[in-house]
């Protein structure tokens, strides 16, 4: 795969200040940065963003996570390596990008179970990385942008 886009990290660089506000919005939201690499890399394999689902993998071993919760999120309901706050985070992520697939979307239980675990300003953190990763996910798959790569 050649990514399509060439002088990628030097067009629009309005675009790139605002995409720095948001993650310094994210990461003022109080979410360990475990959780939002986990979020991360579940929205971007739905997406398959090969370019996110790296990202995700090494943002989430730079925090610290092991291999084994990094490799066994895809099927997060089944493995026993996840905290009930994380699956809620989890359950609102998928909900919330499976938007397209004609799923109901974020419903009332997903909503209440996350907000059982967060406060309000962590929901708006852990909401907004969803919403910026599925953005990236997007350019991403468009530009073509390989696993490995990095926007910078």
């Amino acid at each position: 795969m050649q990514n399509r886009l060439k002088n990628k990290n030097t067009n629009n660089l309005d675009v790139w200040k605002a995409v720095g506000l948001l993650h310094k919005a994210i990461a003022a939201g109080g979410v360990d940065p475990k959780l939002l690499a986990l979020v991360h890399l579940r929205v971007s394999q739905i997406n398959s963003c090969s370019a996110c689902v790296y990202a995700s993998v090494a943002g989430g071993k730079k925090a610290g996570d092991s291999d084994e919760r990094l490799h066994n999120v895809a099927a997060w309901r089944e493995a026993p390596f996840y905290t009930n706050a994380e699956r809620a985070a989890l359950a609102l992520a998928e909900a919330a990008t499976r938007l397209q697939d004609g799923a109901q979307g974020v419903t009332d239980e997903i909503w209440e179970e996350v907000n059982a675990h967060f406060t309000e300003e962590q929901v708006g953190a852990i909401n907004l990385e969803i919403a910026l990763t599925n953005f990236f996910n997007r350019i991403n798959r468009t530009i073509n942008e390989p696993a490995g790569q990095t926007w910078g």
